[in-house]
C-alpha cells in the first residue's frame, strides 16, 4: 500500500465532513428545510447527468469505433452490459437493502427524524459509490507517474465532496441528530475516495470503474427519488426550484475546476 495514494485519498474523501455540521442547525422553517433538501436533489441531480454521461459517451466511442471500420462490436457489448447490470444493481440494491435493514415488517408509523435519516443514508451510499470512482481516477494519476495532475484532482474533488456533505445532511437538517450517525454517514460518503484511491494506485482495470460508475448511477437515481417524494410536502414550488438550481450549479461549478485543473495539466 503506497502512503502518499492512502494521503490523497483522505484528503479528497474526508472534506465531505466539512458540510454535515449544517445538520445542527436548529429552528429551522418549513421552507429553509424545503430548500436545503431541493438543494440536496439539485446536487445529486448533476452527480447523476455528469456520471451517467461518462460511461455513455465510453459506449457510444466503442459503437463508433466499430462503425467506422475498426470492428470493437464485443467490446461495444461488454461495456453495454456491465452499465445495464450496475444501473440495475445500484438502483435495487438501495431499494432490497432498504426493506431488509431500513424498514421493519409492517411498520407504517415512521416518524419524520427515521425517514429523514433512512434518506440521508440512501443519499451517502449513493455517493460513496460515485467516490469510490473518483479514488480510482486519483489513484490512476499517481500510479501513471502525474503527481500533479493527482493533486490538482485531490483538490477538485475535495471541493465536490464538501458540498456533498451538504446533500448528505439537507434532509435532516433541523432534526435530531447524532454526531455518532454523522460519522458514519461521513465514513459510508467519504471512505469509499481513500479506498479508490489506494485500489487505483496497485491495480486498476477499466471494466472495474465503468462498473461502479454504473451502480452509482442508479444508486443515485434512486435517491433522486426519494428526495422527490420529500420534496412534495413543501408547497412553495419557488423556494423549491431555487434550491435546484442552486444545488445543480453549485456542483457544476466545482466540477468545472476539476475540468480546468485537468486540462491544464495535459496541455502542459
Amino acid at each position: 500500500m503506497n502512503a502518499t495514494a492512502v494521503i490523497l485519498g483522505a484528503i479528497a474523501g474526508f472534506t465531505i465532513f466539512l458540510g454535515l455540521p449544517l445538520a445542527f442547525l436548529k429552528n429551522l422553517n418549513v421552507r429553509t428545510q424545503g430548500f436545503l433538501t431541493a438543494m440536496s436533489t439539485g446536487i445529486l441531480v448533476f452527480l447523476l447527468v455528469e456520471i451517467t454521461s461518462k460511461v455513455i459517451d465510453n459506449i457510444e466511442d466503442l459503437t463508433m469505433s466499430s462503425l467506422s471500420g475498426f470492428p470493437r462490436w464485443g467490446d461495444t457489448i461488454f461495456y453495454s452490459s456491465l452499465f445495464a447490470a450496475g444501473l440495475f444493481i445500484g438502483l435495487m440494491g438501495l431499494v432490497w437493502f432498504e426493506r431488509l435493514f431500513i424498514k421493519t415488517a409492517g411498520d407504517t408509523t415512521i416518524s419524520p427524524a427515521q425517514s429523514a435519516r433512512r434518506v440521508s443514508m440512501m443519499i451517502a451510499m449513493g455517493i460513496g459509490l460515485h467516490n469510490f470512482s473518483e479514488g480510482l481516477a486519483i489513484g490512476q494519476a499517481y500510479s501513471w507517474g502525474n503527481t500533479q495532475l493527482a493533486w490538482l484532482l485531490v483538490i477538485g474533488f475535495a471541493l465536490h465532496n464538501a458540498t456533498e456533505g451538504f446533500g448528505i445532511v439537507g434532509p435532516i437538517s433541523g432534526q435530531p441528530v447524532s454526531w455518532k450517525f454523522l460519522a458514519g454517514m461521513g465514513l459510508v460518503g467519504g471512505g469509499p475516495t481513500l479506498l479508490g484511491s489506494v485500489i487505483g494506485s496497485i491495480w486498476t482495470l477499466k471494466p472495474l470503474e465503468v462498473f461502479f460508475l454504473s451502480m452509482a448511477s442508479g444508486s443515485i437515481l434512486y435517491v433522486v427519488g426519494e428526495l422527490l417524494h420529500l420534496g412534495r410536502k413543501l408547497k412553495d414550488e419557488t423556494v423549491a426550484s431555487t434550491g435546484l438550481l442552486v444545488g445543480f450549479f453549485l456542483a457544476f461549478m466545482t466540477e468545472l475546476l476539476i475540468s480546468a485543473a485537468s486540462g491544464g495539466v495535459h496541455s502542459s
